[in-house]
């Protein structure tokens, strides 16, 4: 089973990428549920949503504590709360944020994940050009089908397609394959 644990501030689609996520598998005829983890539910609250994917049935529901990815919406968060909390040794990170890993001081997390597994992606920025909102969502899925494999970008174009309406989708996937080809960039000059 792959476990996937979103962080992001309330109104920032943190539920609903874990949603898209979990319909993307699902149309790739795998096992995925997806469910979220509210606070005071509100604007700008810390939100955590949750997505486990696997090729059986999926009995558990209770929160993810040691997740196998980490998406992170909000890289303020990191000031605020332990975020990277039970991220597994063989793990994910991925970071909505154009700043690099030193700079968001991540150094002593990356040297501890397998080279490769943690990568900050412009997402916001790319939905702002994309979508006209900084709504980093669907970018980050498309950034996450490429770092790890785990879906594939048609999968999270289809599941957005299958969300929204046709103006929103297409901008969704086109900021979803625009953090796919920075993601597939990066990793061919790394």
């Amino acid at each position: 089973m792959f476990q996937v644990r979103f962080h992001g501030r309330g109104g920032q689609g943190v539920v609903t990428a874990a949603e898209l996520l979990s319909v993307a598998a699902f149309l790739e005829q795998r096992h995925a549920q997806a469910f979220p983890s509210f606070g005071s539910e509100r604007m700008g609250a810390p939100v955590v949503s949750f997505c486990r994917i696997d090729d059986k049935e999926i009995r558990l529901r209770e929160p993810i504590l040691e997740p196998d990815a980490l998406i992170v919406q909000d890289p303020t968060l990191f000031k605020a709360i332990d975020v990277c909390q039970g991220l597994k040794s063989t793990g994910y990170l991925l970071v909505n944020s154009s700043r690099s890993l030193s700079e968001l001081h991540l150094d002593a997390i990356a040297n501890r994940l397998p080279a490769g597994h943690v990568l900050t992606v412009p997402a916001s920025e790319l939905a702002l050009k994309h979508i006209g909102r900084p709504l980093s969502n669907a970018a980050l899925l498309g950034a996450f089908a490429r770092l790890s494999g785990i879906v594939q970008l048609k999968s999270v174009a289809a599941a957005i397609r299958e969300a929204f309406g046709e103006k929103i989708a297409e901008a969704n996937v086109a900021a979803a394959t625009a953090a796919y080809d920075a993601v597939a960039a990066a990793s061919a000059a790394a």
